[in-house]
């Protein structure tokens, strides 16, 4: 089969709800389920990114080195990797409302137990373990979180909906990074108390515990919302990962998009301290992290409005992954610029304009070219990809930092240990990903095998309606003649 082709059935085959493909309803309570799943992933986010826009204050804080405050990011690759695999399984054996339900308690855990590592009567040196800790925990929530957005909308979302409700759910999570970005330098500059920015970011974990616990009283809908909704996780999840490790495009897929969630990784994690060394504040780089989710999320729902409408997944990746090249080129330039503000913000918006658009729609990209494989698997394995290449760009790009003698412009807090020049780091993330972008381009060819399964039992039904009005009206004539 070609490209490690899913399976040899047809679709009227495949399920009941195949062979009856008007049989299909929505239901307005998935809107709910929805705005949970959103909340959940904003939230998680937020504990993802809370050290990152102010590292140098946290590492006084905490009184440890730079580095190690930005393990309190990484720990979510390190800690999702393994748990990645669990997390696939669990989505498509398990179902939906059991692992949000695990996530939110996970997450809100992680934010509870962060709080309690910076009070006052906790010794300085278990400070930086217990902070560490509840990242940990909050670091296993996240891919419970993070792949449920293509399920979700695979389970409870009509076909003309999925790539919109897909770009709500996963444009969530950098709204929470967003957050991050803004208000993180904002209330360490107004209180400058470690302990109220973690309080604060507490209480929208216990509330989305709250309602997920509460509120989701089950993982599907009592009648699908499409064909394809019925054979969700229709390959057992040994065989999916079997047929997965077949499909060239989707091995494609999984390495250059997988290269792409680890630069913008990268840069979410490092933009602090790559501009702090050239006299740009820590408020101005949470400005600009700011630009770059505001600018992704717009791109997100115009590009996810667009594919809804004309189904052109691979067009609409392959155009951003180049234009996303040509951003992440140009913050490699200006970002070694002195004064150059309005460039800077510019640059960085054009940035996660395009790339963050890419992101919905890689993802349902993903289920199109494996299904009949389960959502969780075939987008959870790019995630996982994602998540081992963050550590290792990340790493990389650190160790080919450089320090500097003299920095009389930085206004890095953490002074001299700060003192870095990114100058080759970010000219290495530039070329990763024009290479990630170029691989992807010219090797990527996929058909769309979930679109192509609903279409074929839409045809089968109508061929049956058809076929039994035929009947009928000979019956019908048959008894007149009689």
């Amino acid at each position: 089969m070609e490209d490690g082709a899913a399976s040899s059935q047809t679709p009227a085959e495949l399920s009941p709800a195949l062979r009856k493909a008007g049989e299909f309803r929505v239901y307005r309570r998935r809107w709910f389920v929805l705005c949970v799943l959103c909340l959940l992933n904003c939230s998680n986010s937020v504990q993802w990114l809370t050290f990152a826009p102010v590292a140098d204050q946290t590492a006084e804080d905490l009184q440890v080195s730079l580095d190690e405050v930005n393990w309190l990011s990484v720990v979510y690759m390190v800690v999702a990797i393994p748990l990645s695999f669990i997390t696939t399984w669990m989505l498509d054996t398990l179902g939906l409302r059991l692992t949000m339900i695990l996530g939110s308690w996970l997450n809100m855990a992680g934010s509870a137990l962060r709080v309690v590592g910076v009070l006052s009567y906790v010794p300085e040196w278990a400070m930086f373990p217990v902070v560490m800790a509840g990242q940990s925990l909050s670091a296993l929530a996240q891919p419970l979180v993070i792949f449920s957005p293509t399920k979700l909308a695979a389970l409870w979302f009509p076909e003309h909906q999925r790539a919109t409700a897909n770009m709500i759910a996963s444009m969530s999570n950098p709204l929470g990074l967003l957050f991050a970005n803004v208000f993180s330098p904002m209330i360490i500059s107004n209180t400058n108390s470690l302990l109220t920015l973690l309080i604060i970011y507490a209480i929208p974990a216990a509330v989305v515990c709250f309602l997920a616990t509460v509120g989701i009283r089950e993982g599907v809908p009592p009648t699908p919302p499409s064909a394809s909704a019925e054979t969700s996780s229709s390959e057992p999840f040994i065989q999916g990962i079997k047929l997965l490790m077949k499909n060239k495009a989707y091995l494609i897929l999984l390495l250059c998009f997988g290269s792409g969630i680890a630069i913008f990784t990268c840069f979410s994690t490092l933009l602090e301290q790559m501009l702090c060394v050239k006299g740009y504040s820590s408020d101005f780089a949470g400005l600009c992290g700011a630009l770059f989710i505001v600018f992704g999320v717009v791109g997100a729902g115009l590009l996810g409005l667009f594919v809804d409408k004309t189904k052109k997944f691979t067009e609409a990746t392959k155009i951003n992954m180049c234009l996303t090249s040509l951003a992440c080129s140009a913050f490699a330039v200006v970002s070694q610029m002195r004064e150059q503000k309005a460039l800077v913000c510019a640059v960085c918006a054009l940035f996660g304009l395009f790339g963050f658009a890419i992101y919905p729609v890689a993802m349902e990209l993903s289920v199109e070219c494996s299904y009949p494989v389960g959502e969780a698997t075939s987008a959870g394995l790019i995630f996982i990809s994602g998540q081992i290449q963050s550590i290792i760009y990340i790493v990389l790009l650190q160790a080919l930092t450089k320090r500097m003698a003299d920095s009389p412009i930085s206004v890095c807090v953490a002074g001299g240990d700060a003192n870095l020049s990114w100058k080759v780091p970010v000219l290495v993330m530039a070329g990763l990903c024009c290479v990630g972008s170029c691989c992807f381009v010219i090797f990527f060819h996929t058909e769309y095998r979930r679109l192509r399964a609903e279409a074929d039992a839409a045809a089968y039904a109508s061929a049956q309606t058809e076929s039994e009005c035929t009947l009928r009206r000979d019956t019908d004539a048959t008894n007149a003649e009689i």
